[in-house]
C-alpha cells in the first residue's frame, strides 16, 4: 500500500476536504446509533489541532440525485458532530461553488448524493469538489469499494490526496491479518449464501489454518459432503463449488470442520420449537437453523487455540433466541480469546452489539462491502485513487 497519510502532512491553514462516512441510522430526526460518527472523530480532531480549514462531506441513505429530500439531510448529523467536537459545526447546503471556513473551524457539506453525477463518478463533479481544497483526505473506509465522485474522482483532481486515520488504520489491520498474521489463523465465515462469499472463501483458504463455516454456507457444504439437509436454506447450484473448496482446503492443509450436530425446526418463528439432532439425521421437513452443542464445544476449542481470528457472519439465525446459541457462544469465545480478533460485516456487528462483546474484540471494521472486497483480494477503487494521486 503506497499512499500519503494525513499525519505525514502539514495541514496548518490548508483547506482540507475530508470524505467521511456519516451514513448513520436516523428515526424521526434522531440518530439511533452514532458509531460511524465516533469512528471519524480522530481524523477530524487531528485536522482541527493542525489548524486546518476543515470541510467534511458524506452521503446519507439513497436519495434521488439532483433532488433535495429532507429525510436524507445531514442536519441531525451536524448537531451530533457539534456535541461530540464541543464546537459549532455548520451545515452548508450549497457548497460546490465554494465554502467559507476559518482555520480550526469545521463545516459539513450537505449529502453528496444530492449532487447529480456522484454515483457515476462524474468528472466535472469531481473537479468541482477538488477545487474546494488544498488537500483531500479519504477517511470513509466503508465506501472505499465504490467508485464515486466523492471517493475516487476527487482524489484524481485534488492537489494532494491522502488517507485519514480511520482509513489507514483499517487497511493496516486487514493487511496484517491477510499477509502477516500470527498463527494459527482461524476464520469464522457465516451467512446465507456461498455465492455471495465465494471469492472470500477462496481467498481466505490461502491464509487460514482453519475455516469454520456457518449458516446457509455450512448447509451447502454439508450437502456437498452428502449429509441430508431437509428444507434448509442452501444453494444446490453451488454444491460443486463447495466440494471444490473442501478439496482445495485439504490440499493446502486447511481444516474445514463441519457441524457434527445441528439445531433444527420445521419453521422459523418466535414460536418455533428447536431440537438438536446429529448432522446426518436431519428430516426431510426440517430446517437447520443453528449449530448444536457438541459442534459449539468443538468450535470453541479451535477458537481457544487460535492466535489470529477473523469473523464475518453469524453461524445461526441469531435473531431468534432458540437459534442464537451458536453465534452467542462462539462470539463469547472470540471475545475471551487471547488471539488478535478482527470482525466485520453488518450481521456480525449486530451480534457483537447484541451480546455486549464490543470491548473485547481487538478490531471491529467499519466496512461491510469494503471489508469483504479487501479480504477477497480485490482492489479498493478509493484506495487505488489515493495511490495514483501520489504517483502523479
Amino acid at each position: 500500500m503506497s499512499y500519503l497519510k494525513m499525519t505525514d502532512l502539514d495541514l496548518s491553514g490548508k483547506r482540507v476536504l475530508i470524505r467521511v462516512d456519516l451514513n448513520v441510522p436516523i428515526k424521526k430526526g434522531v440518530i439511533t446509533n452514532d458509531k460511524r460518527i465516533q469512528a471519524v472523530l480522530p481524523t477530524i480532531r487531528t485536522a482541527i489541532k493542525a489548524n486546518a480549514r476543515v470541510m467534511l462531506m458524506s452521503h446519507l441513505g439513497r436519495p434521488k440525485e439532483g433532488v433535495f429530500e429532507e429525510q436524507f439531510s445531514l442536519e441531525p448529523v451536524v448537531r451530533r458532530l457539534s456535541e461530540l467536537l464541543e464546537q459549532s459545526v455548520t451545515l452548508v447546503k450549497d457548497w460546490l461553488n465554494g465554502v467559507d471556513v476559518e482555520m480550526g473551524q469545521v463545516v459539513l457539506c450537505e449529502n453528496v448524493r444530492f449532487n447529480v453525477g456522484e454515483k457515476a463518478n462524474d468528472d466535472e463533479l469531481a473537479k468541482k469538489m477538488a477545487s474546494l481544497c488544498d488537500v483531500y483526505i479519504n477517511d470513509a473506509f466503508a465506501t472505499a469499494h465504490r467508485k464515486e465522485a466523492s471517493t475516487c474522482g476527487v482524489a484524481k483532481y485534488a492537489p494532494i490526496a491522502c488517507a485519514g486515520v480511520l482509513l489507514d488504520g483499517e487497511l493496516t489491520v486487514l493487511n496484517k491479518v491477510m499477509k502477516n498474521p500470527e498463527r494459527p489463523v482461524v476464520a469464522i465465515v457465516g451467512g446465507s449464501k456461498v455465492s455471495t462469499k465465494l471469492a472470500l472463501l477462496g481467498s481466505i483458504i490461502k491464509v487460514v489454518d482453519c475455516l469454520i463455516v456457518g449458516g446457509g454456507i455450512a448447509n451447502t457444504f454439508l450437502a456437498a459432503e452428502g449429509h441430508p439437509i431437509g428444507k434448509s436454506l442452501y444453494e444446490p447450484n453451488f454444491i460443486d463449488e463447495a466440494a471444490r473448496l473442501i478439496e482445495e482446503a485439504k490440499e493446502k492443509g486447511v481444516d474445514i470442520p463441519l457441524p457434527s450436530d445441528v439445531v433444527v425446526s420445521d419453521q422459523l418463528s418466535d414460536e418455533a420449537e428447536a431440537e438438536v439432532v446429529l448432522a446426518d439425521q436431519v428430516a426431510d421437513e426440517e430446517k437447520i437453523l443453528d449449530v448444536g452443542s457438541e459442534t459449539i464445544k468443538a468450535f470453541k476449542k479451535i477458537i481457544k487455540n487460535a492466535k489470529t481470528i477473523l469473523w464475518n457472519g453469524p453461524v445461526g439465525v441469531f435473531e431468534f433466541e432458540q437459534f442464537s446459541k451458536g453465534t452467542k457462544e462462539l462470539g463469547k469465545a472470540i471475545a475471551e480469546s487471547s488471539a488478535y480478533s478482527v470482525a466485520g460485516g453488518g450481521d456480525t456487528i449486530a451480534a457483537i452489539d447484541k451480546y455486549g462483546l464490543t470491548d473485547d474484540i481487538s478490531y471491529i471494521s467499519t466496512g461491510g462491502g469494503a471489508f469483504l472486497t479487501y479480504l477477497e483480494g480485490k482492489t479498493l477503487p478509493a484506495v487505488e485513487a489515493l495511490e495514483t494521486n501520489k504517483e502523479d
